[in-house]
């Protein structure tokens, strides 16, 4: 009974190319885990351009994501830059009143009612 050869993942790892091919003319089980190998890059190659593809696509999407976003914010702080009325009666940490709101009010503060 003759034990299998287990020089194939090293000889791919860390040897050369003309001490694998070398090998491989001399080996029967290392022959066998090669054509394994060049079935699975032959099936890695006919796989890419899809892979390919789709990553362009969520690509894409993240650009236009991006983009999307600082036109929002741009506007949103454009708008509350240029307006003085919205500028003027918000800011960080105050709080709005009901006279800030158009309703009215007596000396004090309180709601009017009449």
């Amino acid at each position: 009974m003759n034990e299998k050869c287990t020089k194939y993942e090293a000889l791919f790892t860390f040897g050369s190319d003309e001490t694998l091919k070398e090998h491989l003319k001399t080996c029967e089980d290392c022959q066998k885990e090669q054509e394994v190998m060049d079935k699975v890059s032959d099936l890695l190659k006919e796989v890419r351009p899809y892979y390919k593809a789709k990553r362009r696509n969520v690509v894409k999407l993240k650009a236009a994501c991006a983009v999307f976003t600082i036109l929002l914010s741009g506007t949103t702080l454009g708008v509350i830059n240029f307006n003085t009325d919205i500028s003027d009666t918000i800011k960080y940490g105050t709080t709005l009143s009901a006279e800030d709101y158009g309703f009215p009010v007596d000396s004090y503060g309180f709601l009017m009612v009449e």
